[in-house]
């Protein structure tokens, strides 16, 4: 699958919550947000035919919180659905490296190669990644207007992520391991 279709289904959602609650307001917005979650992770699974693990634990979160948001009728639940992934992916990722077990190199092992060492360190950063990304929602969705919060989700949330990815960089390319035939020793 090619760069922009993937952009298109995981961001496709997210823009399409943003659009629908800035028309008719969060509820109507929660809805689409997990109709477009439940097309995007068919279409991925019809165009790979795999589904990467993470979509899904989303489109889990958007669905069992986004349908207590609409059975509720309250705005909470979709609210905390980032804190808690967060929370989730945070507490994985600390509770993997304190087991020495590396959780992002089975799920990117295939797209990235680095050192061991390289992984752990990536890892932990991601962990205090997402624990920052849970506090700041907290923050955010308990001091300001659910519209701010949507705007926050969308126009923050995504580019704080896609920030903290460029800063990595010079971990992987410090930690790269070169591709290529493996060597056989000495030649006889």
């Amino acid at each position: 699958m090619n760069q922009f279709t993937r952009l298109a289904i995981e961001a496709g959602p997210l823009a399409a919550f943003f659009i629908a609650n800035s028309q008719a307001g969060i509820m109507t917005g929660t809805a689409v947000f997990m109709v477009a979650i439940s097309i995007a992770v068919a279409v991925s699974w019809h165009l790979e035919r795999r589904v990467p693990i993470m979509p899904v634990v989303g489109a889990g979160f958007v669905l069992l919180f986004g349908g207590l948001t609409l059975w509720l009728q309250d705005d909470l639940f979709i609210k905390i659905k980032p804190t808690l992934v967060n929370l989730l992916f945070a507490t994985v990722l600390f509770v993997a490296h304190l087991m020495r077990r590396n959780v992002l190199k089975r799920l990117l092992g295939t797209v990235l190669a680095m050192t061991d060492e390289g992984w752990r360190t990536l890892g932990i950063r991601w962990a205090w990644f997402f624990l920052l990304l849970a506090v700041i929602n907290e923050i955010v969705w308990r001091s300001m207007s659910t519209d701010a919060w949507v705007n926050f989700k969308v126009f923050g949330i995504m580019p704080l992520t896609l920030l903290f990815s460029a800063f990595q960089a010079p971990l992987i390319m410090r930690h790269q391991v070169p591709e290529g035939p493996a060597e056989s020793g000495p030649a006889a």
